[in-house]
């Protein structure tokens, strides 16, 4: 009878973990098993392990309203091209091994030279709004 006991007490041990989610609308911690998730388009979004994703970025929610209210102000952002191309020229010259010429960024990001021009000066124009106390929405009229 004791080794009964004692092995169901041992059965009892440490508790096995839950992988958790956070709730991009609320911010509640929730099971990962109950997560609402889903993609939308955002050209500020460059993954750094999944190229073939580059603007698409996951959502998560607790529910499916909140899951909703996300995904609708996605789709009120405008996708601007010259930030996703910035986006991806970030992402070459932070993670990998350095850039020497605009056609070496060009292969490793896969942008033409004019489009790596345009990104910059998105992303330049972008900085100077900042500067100036008015990030707008990361459209490059500043309309945002």
């Amino acid at each position: 009878m004791w080794m009964m006991w004692k092995r169901r007490k041992h059965l009892r041990g440490a508790a096995t973990p839950v992988p958790l989610e956070l709730c991009d609308r609320c911010g509640t911690a929730f099971p990962e098993a109950d997560a609402v998730t889903g993609y939308v388009a955002d050209s500020s979004c460059a993954q750094p392990l999944r190229p073939w994703f580059d603007g698409m970025r996951r959502i998560t929610a607790c529910c499916a309203a909140h899951y909703e209210s996300v995904r609708d102000e996605y789709r009120l952002r405008p996708f601007v091209e010259e930030e996703l191309w910035a986006a991806k020229i970030e992402r070459v010259l932070r993670d990998g091994a350095p850039v020497c010429t605009l056609e070496e960024l060009g292969r490793r990001t896969g942008l033409d030279e004019p489009d790596i021009h345009r990104a910059v000066a998105w992303h330049n124009d972008r900085l100077r709004r900042m500067r100036e106390g008015d990030a707008g929405e990361g459209t490059s009229d500043g309309t945002g």
